[in-house]
């Protein structure tokens, strides 16, 4: 008798930055058909005209992608997967943009979502149309700390031992890790997206060195290793507290989070007495440089889309971050922007005026009932 084997699953990656290409170019290497979308074919330009993206470093390969297009409504369809490998900040403009082509059977994942990304992304489609009923999952981090050597061409430091991954509704996360699986053995099931959201450690690793070595990185373009040179005794000081803060929002939510040395720890299998002995002690991080300016997306992506919903949520909960509050002051002041304005909110997710225990109903079921058990 003929053996049935599995269908091999499509993907469609939507961005072709460092970490879009690096996961095309890893899934096109493993053998899957991979559709490859950029706002701008200037970005993508050598790409589609040798139709692969090559990898060094801790993966080596070379990946032939099946399309690579500046057309989302071609590059989404008929895949099983939508991989969305962008910055936060660009989510809102994808979510609207994808919202007439996408299909109830297709998983839109968010890699990473930061905080609120899965939440404000399904808002979003729901009010294009309300009785399309996609899965959006997220991704606590992105698999791969890398950069682009040039069009085409990535270098990858190294791949995390782990990624938690949790589907919006909870319901439907073991179904997406079963069918992504091969692809991707690092996903393992979160509880919900409140823990991947909240576990978001970006938040804290990328926008606090970033603002308080504004001065150096003006000073020398960005030319010191960021987080093994730019995170001192003094930096990992303000970078922990803006982490307890964060770990009190998660509590007040009734959610297990690590803290910033324990996810290095879980993530990378490293370990220090201080949070500078661990850094210094992460492999993947040499060779990391700072940004070469302050117009980076560690804080026009990282504060708008991950301290503010983290502040936002507090407030909603009623708890002080006033470390949480300043970085995002600092920023603002920066960047000559109100990122308290233009950030991610409980209004853009959802969730504004529901309690505490509607939000944690929302995120496992999908749903928001009322006392006589009809959905609201």
């Amino acid at each position: 008798m003929k053996k049935h084997l599995p269908k091999k699953i499509k993907f469609a990656v939507i961005g072709a930055g460092n970490g879009g290409q690096a996961i095309a170019g890893y899934l096109a290497y493993k053998g899957y058909q991979v559709n490859l979308y950029n706002r701008t074919m200037k970005s993508i330009k050598k790409i589609k005209e040798t139709g692969y993206i090559d990898l060094e470093g801790s993966v080596n390969g070379r990946g032939k992608l099946n399309l690579v297009t500046d057309n989302i409504a071609k590059v989404i369809k008929n895949v099983d997967i939508i991989m969305i490998v962008l910055p936060a900040s660009a989510h809102k403009f994808i979510a609207n943009k994808i919202s007439r082509f996408v299909t109830q059977n297709q998983y839109i994942v968010l890699n990473p979502g930061r905080t609120g990304g899965a939440l404000e992304f399904k808002n979003i489609l729901k009010k294009h149309d309300p009785f399309k009923n996609v899965c959006i999952v997220e991704a606590q981090t992105l698999l791969f700390a890398c950069r682009a050597i040039e069009q085409g061409k990535i270098k990858v430091f190294s791949r995390k031992e782990e990624v938690k991954v949790a589907a919006l509704p909870a319901t439907k996360t073991n179904k997406f890790i079963h069918l992504i699986g091969q692809a991707f053995p690092e996903f393992t099931p979160a509880e919900s997206v409140l823990e991947t959201s909240f576990n978001n450690i970006g938040a804290v690793l990328h926008p606090i060195p970033t603002i308080l070595n504004c001065g150096r990185i003006e000073d020398t373009k960005g030319n010191f290793q960021y987080y093994i040179e730019g995170i001192t005794p003094a930096v990992a000081k303000i970078i922990e507290q803006v982490d307890y803060e964060r770990m009190l929002v998660a509590k007040a939510l009734k959610i297990d989070v690590l803290s910033l040395m324990d996810w290095l720890e879980y993530t990378y299998n490293t370990h220090g007495d201080t949070l500078c002995q661990a850094l210094q002690n992460t492999n993947g991080y040499y060779g990391i440089m700072a940004p070469e300016n302050l117009d980076t997306r560690y804080i026009f992506e990282d504060v708008p889309q991950s301290l503010v919903p983290i502040w936002d949520m507090a407030k909603h909960l009623m708890i002080p971050t006033p470390t949480i509050d300043s970085m995002i002051h600092l920023a603002s002041v920066l960047h000559n922007t109100d990122y308290y304005l233009s950030g991610r909110t409980i209004v853009d997710m959802g969730l504004e005026g529901l309690s505490l225990e509607e939000i944690k109903e929302f995120v496992k079921t999908g749903h928001i009932l009322d006392v006589k058990g009809v959905e609201v």
